[in-house]
């Protein structure tokens, strides 16, 4: 009888330990996936400024010094009083622009409310075979002016975000993001000096339905002449542990690392 005990009781224990090995695995793969969506998203977010600054459709008509982002699209503009459509057609074969080794293709159509500078302006961005480093991206994302007097912040929500990557691994996002400009204030015209910091909470499906929720605990860091990420820290809970999304120091790399209850660290390579 004590053996037969035993017995269920070890292979109870293997099967918590197998289970609890494959809900890990998940958090691992879903973190990865999180991670490239913040990347994608704040890509976009460049995109935004960059052609709303060029074509005049921020309130400031003075030169504009920016990393050139959007010259390799077609861009158009609705005529007239606002509320203005804004599409970026990057082509079907890809191109980059500037200094930026990212290969964009397909079209980005934005509809913007008024003057991207003025609380409360609205711009809502959807994609159309969009593709960034052959990673499709899809959804739609809706900036808030949410700025006061001396800062110039947004509200930034992703819904129906849903990406493919170039081996098939597709997955679902969603996300509810404060954004607020920390560098580059004093000079609006010049992009290249702007820095922005991220907080708020997102969650990540993939096709069997396990999701993960996370919470920016360290507010995350964007450059705009970093093509990545380069600081700050996400949160992720799986349902008998924790993981920490770490994108480094500030340094301007593709670098991350997936920490699960402190044990040894994954690196992830962004694209």
């Amino acid at each position: 009888m004590l053996s037969g005990l035993l017995l269920i009781g070890f292979s109870s224990c293997k099967k918590d330990k197998s289970e609890l090995g494959t809900e890990i695995e998940t958090t691992f793969d879903l973190s990865g996936k999180q991670a490239i969506s913040e990347n994608l998203t704040e890509d976009a977010n460049n995109l935004l400024n960059e052609v709303t600054e060029t074509a005049g459709l921020t309130g400031a008509r003075e030169p504009l010094i920016s990393n050139g982002t959007t010259t390799c699209a077609t861009v158009s503009i609705s005529g007239g009083a606002f509320p203005k459509t804004i599409t970026l057609d990057f082509g079907t074969t890809g191109c980059s622009s500037g200094n930026s080794p990212i290969v964009r293709r397909g079209i980005i159509t934005i509809v913007l409310s008024d003057s991207l500078r003025k609380p409360g302006t609205t711009a809502t961005m959807t994609f159309n075979n969009y593709y960034v480093n052959n990673y499709k991206k899809e959804g739609t994302i809706t900036w808030t002016n949410t700025s006061t007097p001396g800062t110039r912040s947004w509200r930034r929500v992703v819904t129906n975000g849903r990406v493919t990557a170039p081996n098939g691994n597709i997955w679902q996002h969603t996300s509810d993001k404060s954004i607020s400009q920390t560098e580059g204030l004093s000079t609006p015209r010049n992009l290249l000096d702007d820095g922005f910091t991220i907080t708020g909470n997102a969650q990540t499906t993939n096709p069997a339905g396990n999701t993960r929720t996370s919470t920016i605990i360290i507010p995350l860091h964007k450059k705009v002449i970093c093509d990545h990420i380069d600081m700050g820290s996400i949160q992720f809970q799986g349902p008998n542990h924790t993981a920490l999304l770490d994108f480094g120091n500030g340094t301007c790399d593709n670098i991350a690392t997936i920490t699960i209850n402190n044990n040894t660290p994954r690196t992830i390579t962004l694209p």
